[in-house]
């Protein structure tokens, strides 16, 4: 493999190009620094990506001429841009997109991507980022590639051959890291609550933050777990090293943990590296409702920013302001509702940091509905857990002012008569 220098390599990216950039801890910093360097001399380079981790210098109003963003999830390193003129958000199910790249639709030009180096037959391996880089790197016209030895070398479908590859650069950068922050006390209240409604042998689903650790951290008593999930962290290596996730009851890939992208601390990536217990498949795949629903005793754990008080759920802005993405919740949400024993649940603490209600009479204007009235089932906060599953509309509102935080329950109660008063 010949190796060029970064800033060799983002010279073959033109004006008017698309440029695809890998997910999450699996972007490469020192290729995006290197193409936000080029910004006197290229007009209208859309970016596109899913969340990514480090810092995304290309999204600075101030090189708008230069770049633009199209982007599938919003993370935090360009939530301060969105909406604005060269920063935009694409809403759509995670599952979906790398259909939609691969119909020919969503061209891409040049896909950015970290690898580990290739093996002995020349195969290098997208590690801890499969989602939807399998996908724009089976369609780029280009692919530039941060060959990287510090990226574990994942099983799945993860590889690709470095003939394909059109520019590399070696380099052994540090992969970003996300380490786990202990658990507030209503994170672990909450973990808790959930923990009670996991099964011996559930197959879970979860994603990355104080929730999901401190519902793990509740599971050490449990049987026979296996993981199906978009995405995991170090929360689960305890767990799988007792023994308690051994995905044995799976029906989907028994004994495997599978999933399509991962976050977390050099120690998770590790336990990724050639591991044959952990498959990082297309999240098309891995997403996809009629697949997830194979398991049985489907658990996914979702959170929200906010949730009325008939359950319609809203995770992805404050108001009209865009804070992330609809991501896979709702391909989870209802893959663990047909599943056999499933159990989709939305966890949320009661209240915001300034004290405001999570559980509201109505959604904030402009808000997005990412789980419908109709999807929702089990809702937890600190305060108790409510299955909304079946019940009306009055039902509904009873059983969440019932998981409020206390001193917002009255109110609640107050705007509930008003809007349901002939039912209350």
């Amino acid at each position: 493999m010949n190796y060029i220098t970064a800033e060799q390599a983002v010279a073959i990216i033109k004006s008017n190009e698309r440029v695809y950039i890998h997910t999450g801890a699996a972007a490469p910093q020192r290729l995006v620094n290197a193409i936000t360097a080029r910004h006197q001399e290229l007009i209208d380079v859309e970016i596109t990506h899913l969340h990514t981790e480090g810092t995304a210098p290309y999204a600075n109003p101030a090189y708008a001429k230069a770049f633009r963003v199209n982007a599938f999830f919003v993370g935090r390193n360009i939530r301060e841009h969105v909406s604005e003129t060269n920063v935009q958000y694409i809403p759509m199910f995670l599952s979906e997109i790398p259909l939609f790249i691969r119909s020919g639709k969503y061209p891409i030009d040049t896909a950015i991507i970290q690898v580990s180096p290739p093996d002995a037959h020349g195969f290098c391996s997208l590690g801890i980022s499969v989602d939807i880089a399998l996908a724009a790197c089976e369609v780029a016209g280009k692919i530039i590639a941060l060959v990287n030895p510090n990226m574990p070398r994942s099983l799945g479908d993860s590889f690709i051959h470095q003939s394909k590859i059109t520019a590399a650069v070696y380099a052994e950068d540090a992969l970003h890291e996300y380490p786990a922050t202990a658990a507030s006390e209503v994170e672990i209240a909450i973990g808790k609550n959930v923990a009670e409604l996991v099964d011996d042998g559930a197959c879970l689903q979860m994603g990355i933050g104080g929730i999901p650790n401190a519902v793990l951290q509740f599971l050490t008593h449990h049987k026979n777990l296996g993981v199906h999930t978009e995405m995991f962290s170090d929360g689960i290596l305890p767990l799988v090293n007792s023994g308690v996730i051994n995905g044995k009851l799976k029906t989907k890939h028994p004994g495997k943990i599978v999933s399509s992208f991962a976050m977390g601390t050099r120690a998770l990536y590790d336990f990724i590296h050639d591991n044959p217990e952990i498959a990082m498949l297309d999240v098309a795949y891995v997403n996809d409702t009629s697949v997830i629903r194979k398991n049985k005793k489907v658990t996914a754990i979702n959170s929200a920013i906010e949730i009325d008080l008939t359950g319609q759920v809203c995770a992805d802005s404050i108001g009209t302001e865009i804070f992330s993405g609809v991501g896979g919740q709702m391909d989870f949400m209802r893959g663990a509702a047909l599943s056999e024993g499933g159990k989709p649940i939305i966890a949320l603490g009661a209240v915001t940091a300034k004290g405001i209600s999570k559980i509201t009479p109505t959604l904030k204007t402009g808000a997005g509905v990412v789980t419908t009235r109709a999807h929702v089932q089990y809702v937890v906060t600190e305060y108790g857990t409510v299955d909304l599953y079946g019940k009306n509309i009055a039902q509904r509102a009873k059983a969440l002012i019932s998981i409020a935080h206390p001193m917002h329950r009255e109110v609640l109660e107050q705007e509930a008569h008003k809007l349901y008063g002939k039912c209350w």
